[in-house]
């Protein structure tokens, strides 16, 4: 079925946008992700993917024209698709008129934005001088509300533009909200994990110590019409901004240049000319990789050697130090909210947790044969990770102590056993958790671990399935660590970590022979777990893994 595209609202402030580009035309295969056009809001350039998957059956608005948002943009569907009925009136008719009449509608499109500077002016009379209200932007075609997920600017912070104020979770993704203002926070309006709709109150930014009472009281869903006054002012400091930003886009001959964002940015700061580089996507879009390896040093060669020459020739005796040709290269990677949630949470805990690490040498021979055995049944597979997390499980209820919490007042002890298996994904690091871990068989840890694993990385696993975990395992094994030492996952008491299985030289009744050993090292938080107690435990977790029949009681 043929889906319509509007004009997105790109800023809180849009109430239009101009097509400056379309990277793709009628009859195009267009794929979810893909950059559909390059809008020009009132603050920017900004480029508009595709949401939806199809072929491009008609273009509501061309290169260099200007339309309302939510005007139709283009439709996508299958090829050969009839969109008669939605060009005539099918699911929007004021967007589909706009598309088909272009002529008849610029009365009213005039008409309307005659109207808004009424209640506009009259609002800006209400509002403090340099008071903006910025409202809940709409950032996906789609979205009519968004969630707050974190508030990088706190009440009192001084704002400048193009700050990342909030990170906002879109029907989509999670994405970054800049201000286009500047001042100082005055006011938030919806708080860190709250959702609302397009247009509500997101905050309201302005000179330091201004007296906002009453605004946020003041305002409603439709009172769009006061964020749009302190707009016509904040329109009259972008020109510069925005010149600035035409500038860097032209070439020498005055034609655009087509840049991605990021590319746009990386160049910036680096100092790289974007005429100077050739690009590589679409139509010589440049994108991050173009500027990325970008060589400046190959611009100018005859310049170097014609520095070089003189030199020789001042002083030709002169013993010349050999300095290699290289070049200074860094590079900034974007700190995801899993990086900086991974990062948040391990530094509380390191720095608020008295760690201590217990480590013991387990020997193997017998858990690899039970192992074997186990996987020469059909359908059956485990892991010595699965093992592990067995052992953990029946030795965690003998030592309730070790799957415990620390509170101010009280220290919980956790009569249910659900362990948190560490997976590493491409962002970062998830614990998934096997819920009542006890009453599980090894192949169903098996296969519960697979499953979550498997889904981690595909990030499909949902936010009650990585929750309530009592005690945690991690497992560098595969990559060949022998032994390392983790950081407790709070509100755990304390982790385990697995390292590699060794073949290696033992002694065994008073012979050295070849042996296999494996080192697991257990982390406790001292406030509740003592030495003795975790030293308990590890003889425990030995005792089942040597002796893996032990499990099967």
């Amino acid at each position: 079925m043929a889906i319509k595209v509007t004009m997105p609202r790109l800023s809180d402030t849009m109430t239009e946008g101009t097509v400056a580009t379309w990277l793709k035309k009628v009859g195009d295969k267009i794929s979810e992700g893909d950059i559909l056009a390059e809008i020009e809001t009132d603050k920017a350039t900004m480029e508009f993917e595709s949401f939806n998957e199809g072929t491009l059956l008609h273009i509501g608005i061309q290169e260099g024209q200007t339309a309302p948002v939510d005007s139709l943009l283009a439709i996508i569907g299958k090829e050969g698709e009839d969109i008669s009925a939605l060009l005539a009136g099918g699911e929007a008719p004021a967007a589909s008129s706009e598309a088909s009449e272009p002529k008849a509608d610029a009365a009213p499109a005039a008409e309307t934005k005659s109207e808004t500077p009424a209640p506009a002016a009259k609002a800006a009379t209400e509002l403090p001088k340099g008071v903006v209200v910025v409202t809940m932007p709409r950032l996906s075609d789609t979205m009519t509300e968004g969630t707050v997920a974190t508030w990088l600017k706190k009440v009192g912070d001084a704002v400048a533009e193009g700050d990342i104020l909030a990170e906002i979770e879109t029907d989509k993704a999670t994405m970054e909200f800049e201000s286009f203002n500047e001042g100082t926070l005055l006011y938030i309006g919806i708080q860190e994990g709250n959702s609302a709709p397009v247009d509500s109150l997101l905050a309201i930014i302005g000179p330091a110590g201004t007296d906002i009472s009453g605004i946020a009281d003041n305002y409603t869903a439709g009172g769009t019409a006061t964020a749009s006054a302190p707009a016509a002012e904040e329109t009259k400091s972008a020109p510069a901004a925005e010149k600035a930003t035409e500038a860097a886009a032209e070439t020498s001959n005055g034609g655009r240049i087509l840049a991605s964002p990021l590319a746009k940015k990386i160049a910036s700061d680096k100092g790289i000319q974007l005429n100077q580089v050739k690009g590589s996507g679409e139509n010589g879009r440049i994108v991050k990789s173009d500027i990325e390896n970008f060589s400046p040093a190959a611009q100018a060669p005859a310049a170097t050697a014609t520095a070089a020459a003189p030199k020789a020739d001042a002083a030709p005796a002169a013993p010349k130090v050999f300095v290699p040709a290289g070049e200074v290269f860094t590079e900034e990677i974007k700190n995801s909210q899993m990086r900086k949630i991974i990062a948040k949470r391990l530094a509380e805990s390191l720095f608020t947790a008295p760690h201590y690490n217990l480590v013991i040498e387990v020997t193997m021979d017998d858990a690899m044969a039970a192992r074997a055995t186990i996987n020469s049944v059909p359908d059956t597979k485990v892991s010595f990770n699965d093992m592990v997390i067995k052992a953990c499980a029946l030795a965690l209820k003998k030592h309730p102590k070790i799957n415990s919490q620390w509170k101010e007042d009280v220290i919980i002890i956790n009569h249910h056993v659900n362990i948190g298996v560490a997976v590493a994904v491409e962002d970062g690091l998830v614990v998934p958790v096997l819920k009542f871990t006890d009453a599980m068989s090894l192949s169903q840890i098996g296969a519960s671990v697979r499953d979550l694993a498997g889904r981690a990385k595909n990030k499909k696993l949902g936010p009650q399935e990585m929750e309530g975990s009592t005690f945690t395992v991690s497992n560098l094994g595969m990559f060949g660590i022998t032994e390392f030492n983790s950081i407790i996952n709070q509100p755990n008491s304390a982790i385990l970590s697995v390292g590699a299985i060794v073949e290696k030289p033992v002694v065994k009744n008073g012979q050295i022979v070849v042996g296999n050993t494996m080192m697991l090292s257990l982390a406790c938080d001292h406030r509740t777990i003592d030495g003795a107690t975790g030293a308990q435990f590890l003889q425990t977790l030995k005792q089942y893994i040597e002796s893996p029949v032990t499990m099967l009681a």
